[in-house]
């Protein structure tokens, strides 16, 4: 729902145009995670960031100062959204030589707010937060994983309003980057309307009872079809035939997109490898409505793309969160 209005990363000024703004709305991270309030994320204005300083680029940033992001616009109200990504040791204990702590603005924002994963928040969150808080969550993770250089190793500073890293020694410019991976509902048609099954896979490092569609990340080289098809092979011995397209879903841990499939199982015997998956098996839906009522599987959130696939192949909700 947010306009990211990119065309704007480049304003001279653009986060003192916007820290002046009144109806500017701040996201806070800290360590990964999100401040909340009781209604959702807890958007702070400009007045209650007013002390936080803008960290000067052309030394280099580093991790224990804050990052500005600018996210977007929401064009109905007019209000600009920023990110504001606290440095990992915001909340230390920073006692004076009195022994008194001189409450800095960083450690004031980290005490005085509840904070909270993206993982937990999404199936609460409406649209609009949905948005910021996926799309902040991303960009502090691709920050906190290139503050060097990955060519020279030298530092690199952030500029285009946060959505690009410049290196300092060679001004080679770096950019986010988004790592493709599929997620499918395999069903085996069945010998007619209503025979069909689909296929659920159990992760070796899931906690018992845990079953979801199966996915897998796309290898150089290589088309979407192609790597369903292939993942599909590796982990459970399915050979698949029509591939179709459904949905994607970003999912910033720390830099995927899953791209979301039906497909067509051309063969229905499960041999899992061991390694990635260690249990498959096929459900009816009747199979699947017992299980997962009685509790022996435990399907994946209702936030995920996962537990969209399967009940879109179900025709309906399920039991379970």
């Amino acid at each position: 729902m947010l306009d990211r209005a990119a065309h704007r990363r480049t304003e001279e000024g653009l986060f003192a145009t916007l820290r002046a703004d009144p109806s500017t709305r701040v996201v806070l991270l800290h360590r990964g995670r999100l401040a909340v309030g009781p209604d959702g994320l807890a958007l702070a204005t400009p007045q209650e960031v007013a002390a936080v300083p803008e960290p000067h680029a052309a030394s280099g940033d580093h991790s224990n100062t804050p990052r500005w992001v600018f996210l977007g616009e929401d064009p109905p109200s007019g209000t600009s959204f920023l990110a504001l990504l606290l440095p990992d040791d915001a909340d230390d204990l920073d006692l004076d030589i009195e022994g008194v702590d001189p409450k800095g603005p960083l450690s004031v924002l980290v005490r005085t707010h509840r904070w909270a994963g993206l993982r937990e928040l999404a199936s609460r969150l409406g649209p609009r937060d949905t948005g910021l808080a996926t799309e902040a969550v991303a960009l502090a993770a691709w920050h906190a994983a290139n503050e060097r250089c990955p060519r020279c190793g030298e530092p690199t500073v952030p500029v285009a309003a946060g959505w690009v890293r410049r290196c300092v020694a060679q001004d080679v410019e770096h950019y986010p980057r988004t790592d493709p991976a599929v997620i499918m509902a395999v069903v085996d048609p069945g010998s007619g309307p209503g025979d069909d099954r689909l296929l659920l896979g159990h992760a070796a490092h899931w906690p018992e009872g845990r079953f979801s569609t199966l996915a897998g990340y796309v290898e150089p080289g290589e088309g979407l079809e192609q790597a369903v098809r292939r993942e599909v092979a590796e982990e459970v011995g399915v050979t698949v035939g029509e591939v179709v397209y459904r949905a994607s879903q970003p999912w910033p841990f720390p830099a995927s997109l899953m791209l979301g499939f039906t497909a067509t199982a051309l063969t229905t015997d499960l041999t899992p490898d061991g390694e990635e998956v260690t249990d498959a098996r096929w459900f009816t839906r009747a199979e699947l409505t017992d299980a997962t009522e009685r509790g022996d599987v435990k399907l994946p959130s209702r936030s995920s793309i996962a537990r969209a696939l399967i009940e879109e192949w179900f025709g309906g909700p399920l039991a379970g969160e």
